[in-house]
């Protein structure tokens, strides 16, 4: 299903007359902060991510000192 740009400002509409303006600034706040977190927790890098690139370091250590 394809909203049109038409589609998203009667919607738009009916929300604001629904809800008025300070509610729904007050929901787009909450929800770009949200978003904001989310991305900060995905691009994290966690502790198994940071054991994976340490035992690729140690790997490619152990080969050059091989050769």
């Amino acid at each position: 299903m394809h909203l049109g740009a038409q589609e998203l400002i009667i919607i738009l509409i009916i929300v604001l007359i629904l809800f008025g303006g300070k509610k729904v600034s007050g929901l787009g706040r909450a929800l770009g902060t949200s978003l904001r977190e989310f991305k900060e927790e995905v691009n994290k890098p966690t502790a198994e991510t940071a054991t994976v690139k340490m035992g690729d370091e140690e790997t490619t250590a152990k080969k050059d000192g091989e050769t």
